[in-house]
């Protein structure tokens, strides 16, 4: 195989095709030289050097090279691990900036740029030749007919969030061609979209879709696999492991085509992305492509002692966002798939890595300040998982204006809560009405606040019911791995059971849940699954079970549909009433104002709530009227809105409890419209008023609504 190859240009970075020829540019500031590498059909290779040029960028132009070529870096330099760096041209790099990556990579000690049987471990150089057991870049055409598609920029505070995994949600789906299964274009498929559309949720949170290490070797040696993906070593390509279309490239293609169905069906796409390290590990790990690039400047190293990694992440490594090319390398991302790949908006995985100047973790951070100032990015859904493993790298409430989080407080409390644990009502009141405590003062507004129950990680909403303990056993740890403090509760005996007694409770839990989440201020997120009683079998850290055990069981829609059509119902009334999804916070006092016009919160008595009541530990019923008539939010118009005026009763002590009606309440007449004693809403009239009582049984909510 030959190729000339011209000086070419030092932007952009990455492989750039023009229709006569392909552009490569790549970083790397310490490096004595660079070769692309090109790859035919047989795998032979070609290597090319290329030039040096201004800002550490070493590029070339070959002419003839088309979409579809594969190809990788070789980068020349120093072998000097002590001093940070791992420079080696025995290895084939992955293109930082490659649009497409055809493969996985393979198990062998070739990937490793030092010797496994140098007793100095990894300081000994390798002289073994990776290239056959890493995966090859792509150039890709971005051509794309998208018909007018556009992000659909849906108003937060109208935003329902499903997270999912693509591979899990259609792996099993009956209706949905078998080699279409668990891809993008499986989640494409109108049997997918119209399970989605039926929810009524308005956005899905995919979960990775960077291309990923699929098989490290501490899994591959269990026969497990890396089924979540948080181990990215591309940010520019979609993972070719979900693409039904196995020509060089035709991922891109097949993403975008998803991405465009969704929009169709008026659902966003918000990507979970790992920018805080990569699968490369640290200094015992594999060189893939940034370690054996520049590892000095895209890794956040120990200060003294360079041939070690400072990791705040748990899993070995933490990029370096002190770096301006790192930076450029993280926004470059964000900003290609909004513009090319038009998705709506992102989730930042341990997100508190990505604000770590030196040690401590700024909310004023660089990464930050860049977003904030972006044209592009914000205009995008932002959302932050506000913590590392990092000292003070717990931050939920602290990130700058732009920004949601995942409310991690919210999660527990509102567990707490319905397994009857003891705890104030005021912190119950405070992520009911969507954590002003948290968000309030720095400016944000509800829709700051991502609330949910469950996530990907931890226990499924069943599981949360159904185990107090985890049982993790079949990812061979030992049970060791995963959280052991879930604030769940298994209604009385653990796991599976024929109980009846046992069984509806936990039934009830579920809805009690689901109920609270869709009827608390802030933005909802239910995870995949959840809607029809999907259960992981109390294993709460399924990332490496890429089997029936994480995959969605589509029987369960006719096993489970009372709870199915309970969550649909939720949603779409959560929908059709704007007092559930203020777009402002409650005026007045905070929470426990007695003159509050828009919300106010009574005992069991029907009197205002005591400062003791909110603050004893262990009452566990409340009371709380949301008036639908003193709504500030305005349409899009400029129109007032308006609403019912509802009555939220919460039972979450053990036995059922008589509410009295509040004096300044009794002359409405209030309409039951929810009871989660029921599998379904209520469809019977029953009305209340006056100084009749309302009994709520115990661990169960009623909903109660008076006209506008």
């Amino acid at each position: 195989m030959y190729a000339p190859i011209w000086t070419g240009k030092v932007y952009p970075l990455g492989a750039a095709w023009d229709g006569k020829g392909t552009n490569f540019s790549i970083f790397s500031e310490h490096a004595t030289g660079v070769e692309v590498c090109l790859f035919d059909a047989q795998g032979e290779e070609l290597r090319l050097p290329l030039y040096e040029g201004e800002n550490f960028l070493w590029h070339g132009y070959v002419p003839g090279i088309a979409p579809g070529q594969r190809y990788g870096f070789r980068v020349h330099g120093p072998w000097q691990p002590e001093q940070g760096h791992r420079f080696n041209a025995n290895k084939l790099l992955i293109d930082p900036y490659a649009k497409a990556i055809e493969g996985y990579v393979q198990q062998g000690e070739a990937t490793f740029s030092y010797r496994w049987d140098d007793p100095a471990a990894d300081l000994g150089f390798s002289e073994l030749d990776s290239a056959d057991l890493m995966p090859k870049c792509i150039v890709v055409d971005q051509g794309f007919n998208w018909e007018g598609d556009q992000l659909l920029q849906t108003p937060w505070n109208e935003t329902v969030i499903y997270e999912m995994h693509v591979k899990g949600f259609t792996q099993k789906h009956p209706e949905i061609p078998e080699h279409l299964r668990g891809t993008y274009a499986g989640l494409a498929h109108p049997a997918a979209i119209a399970h989605l559309q039926s929810l009524g949720v308005t956005a899905v949170e995919l979960m990775p879709v960077h291309h990923f290490l699929a098989h490290p070797g501490h899994l591959a040696s269990k026969d497990l696999s890396n089924y979540w993906g948080y181990d990215s070593i591309n940010y520019f390509s979609p993972h070719s492991g979900y693409s039904s279309d196995k020509t060089p490239g035709g991922q891109v293609q097949e993403f975008k085509e998803m991405v465009k169905a969704l929009h169709k069906a008026g659902i966003e796409v918000i990507l979970d992305v790992v920018y805080n390290h990569t699968g490369e590990g640290n200094h015992a790990g594999p060189t893939l492509s940034l370690k054996g690039i520049d590892n000095k400047t895209y890794y956040r190293l120990v200060e003294g002692n360079e041939r070690y990694y400072m990791d705040f992440t748990g899993c070995g490594n933490s990029l370096n966002v002190q770096s301006p090319q790192v930076l450029k390398l993280i926004m470059d991302s964000l900003r290609y798939w909004v513009t090319e790949m038009h998705i709506d908006g992102f989730r930042f995985d341990l997100a508190s890595a990505l604000a770590r100047e030196l040690y401590a973790v700024d909310n004023l951070a660089s990464f930050f300040d860049i977003i904030h100032q972006d044209p592009i990015l914000a205009g995008v859904k932002l959302i932050a998982e506000p913590w590392d493993i990092g000292d003070g790298g717990y931050q939920v409430g602290n990130f700058p204006v732009l920004w949601s989080e995942w409310n991690g407080r919210y999660r527990d409390e509102m567990r707490d809560f319905w397994r009857g644990q003891d705890g104030k009502l005021g912190d119950f009141g405070y992520r009911f009405t969507g954590s002003p405590d948290l968000y309030q003062l720095n400016g944000r507004r509800p829709h700051a606040s991502i609330n949910f129950l469950t996530a990907h990680d931890g226990f499924t909403l069943r599981d949360l019911v159904s185990y107090n303990e985890k049982h993790n056993l079949a990812n061979g740890e030992d049970n060791r791995d995963g959280e052991s403090h879930n604030r769940s509760w298994n209604c009385g005996i653990e796991g599976e059971t024929d109980n009846a007694e046992v069984l509806r409770l936990r039934e009830r839990q579920q809805r009690n849940m689901l109920s609270t989440l869709m009827l608390s201020q802030g933005i909802p997120m239910i995870v995949m699954g959840d809607e029809m009683g999907r259960t992981q079998s109390g294993n709460n850290n399924a990332y490496c079970q890429d089997n029936e055990l994480s995959w969605l069981d589509w029987d369960l829609c006719d096993r489970n549909k009372d709870l199915l059509n309970f969550t649909r119902e939720l949603i779409h009334f959560r929908q059709e009433h704007p007092v559930f999804r203020r777009q402002r916070w409650f005026q007045g006092q905070a929470i426990h104002g007695s003159s509050v016009s828009d919300i106010a919160w009574f005992n069991l008595d029907g009197n205002d709530m005591t400062e003791e009541q909110w603050g004893n530990g262990y009452s566990k019923t409340i009371a709380v009227f949301l008036n639908g008539n003193e709504l500030p939010d305005r349409g899009p118009k400029g129109g007032r809105i308006r609403d019912n005026n509802f009555l939220l009763l919460f039972n979450a002590h053990w036995e059922m409890l008589e509410f009295t009606l509040p004096a300044r309440l009794r002359q409405r007449k209030w309409s039951a419209l929810i009871n989660t004693k029921e599998p379904r809403f209520i469809t019977e009239k029953i009305t209340f008023s006056g100084t009749k009582t309302v009994p709520v049984m115990g661990r169960s909510l009623v909903v109660l609504q008076s006209g506008i």
